[in-house]
């Protein structure tokens, strides 16, 4: 059984492709940081820096295009939010509104948000024999 940790809503997954059309390759990055709140950072790939400080959670198919024969948008958590969420499943969604100033959809009268549920006890024993 493969589980991933996160996922995405079809409303979203168009947002983001329209965005990728205009800055190329994209990433996300979920922070637990005070501007922002948790909300979902878009950033185009290579701009916002991981390090050893920050998880990958992840993989999105958006499917491929022009500028981004992979179609995936890869899914980053600060390991400090990590360690508080390693227990849930993250689906990105799109609800009309302001987006966060430095996130890519801040323009587009659309915001990223997050909605988490708790790992099934299956999920759960399934992510520990993916992750060794």
């Amino acid at each position: 059984m493969t589980v991933s940790r996160v996922a995405l809503t079809p409303e979203a997954a168009d947002l983001l492709r329209g965005l990728r059309d205009q800055h190329g390759p994209l990433m996300f990055h979920q922070s637990g940081g005070c501007c922002d709140g948790s909300a979902p950072m878009c950033f185009p790939q290579g701009v916002f820096l991981t390090s050893a400080a920050d998880v990958h959670l992840g993989d999105l198919d958006v499917g491929p295009s022009e500028n981004d024969p992979s179609g995936t948008v890869p899914v980053w958590i600060s390991r400090e939010q990590f360690a508080y969420w390693s227990h849930t499943h993250i689906t990105i969604d799109v609800v009309p509104g302001r987006g966060a100033g430095f996130s890519l959809e801040a323009p587009s009268g659309f915001r990223f948000l997050i909605r988490s549920r708790v790992l099934t006890e299956d999920e759960t024993s399934a992510l520990a024999t993916q992750e060794v």
